[in-house]
């Protein structure tokens, strides 16, 4: 019952405030029909409070849940910082013009490794959900991660403020793919940690199958300090937070 904006600050707030947390959500579209999901108790369970209250938030699956969603049901993407500030990022299927370099992928659903590849982001999506693969997923949801001069060569380039997690196993499987292109995608952490550093993301965000794949563009950071001040500032803090 709550618009987008609300419940953002819902979910990173709750209601009595005392535990923060970022979160990442998608709006579907509200005409979806499903067989696989209870669409038909929203009506009878998302109703006000007896005290005229709206109904925050109503469970209707926690499994499975992107793989029967079709991409067109898919709306804007919504960023959540621990504060509760609120970026909206609008779904286009105008893709970022891409040279031929290295790339650092965050998976976020239905799997969360962070990967190394040579591929592209429509490259990388169909290489992931290719069912005919042993391992492989039906959609998946991810983010591009910034490698600056490292995309180029990861040997010789600076770091240039980039600050991940074990700096020197991010360069040495960088260094792999270049090395041997036979093998175009590395795994570098098999799990994400719990909170995302949004000043590296380097473009947006991806949601897509084998046929589809759509984007969230990030903002560029001056676009982010002139239009977006309160959350820009507020995912800063995460941010330098992790990087400590």
């Amino acid at each position: 019952m709550l618009p987008p904006e609300v419940f953002g600050v819902y979910l990173a707030l709750g209601t009595s405030k005392q535990s923060r947390g970022q979160a990442i959500f998608i709006e579907v579209d509200a005409n979806f029909k499903s067989d696989y999901f209870p669409l038909e108790d929203i009506g009878w369970r998302c109703r006000p409070h007896v005290n005229g209250e709206p109904k925050r938030s109503v469970y209707l699956s926690i499994y499975r849940v992107l793989e029967h969603i079709p991409l067109s049901a898919l709306k804007n993407l919504f960023l959540v910082t621990e504060a509760g500030h609120v970026l909206e990022l609008h779904k286009t299927d105008f893709l970022p013009d891409e040279q031929r370099q290295l790339h650092l992928y965050q998976e976020l659903c239905p799997v969360t490794p962070l990967v190394a590849s040579l591929f592209n982001p429509v490259e990388f999506c169909r290489y992931v959900t290719n069912r005919q693969f042993p391992v492989s997923v039906p959609k998946l949801f991810f983010m591009e991660m910034a490698l600056n001069g490292w995309a180029i060569d990861p040997l010789l380039a600076p770091a240039e403020n980039l600050q991940y997690a074990n700096m020197e196993h991010l360069r040495a499987c960088l260094a792999g793919l270049v090395q041997h292109p036979e093998k175009p995608a590395k795994t570098v952490n098999r799990t994400m940690q719990r909170e995302i550093a949004y000043d590296l993301v380097k473009n947006g965000f991806f949601i897509g199958d084998q046929e589809t794949l759509f984007y969230y563009p990030f903002p560029a950071r001056q676009e982010l300090e002139s239009g977006h001040y309160a959350w820009w500032q507020s995912a800063l803090g995460v941010a330098s937070r992790i990087q400590k």
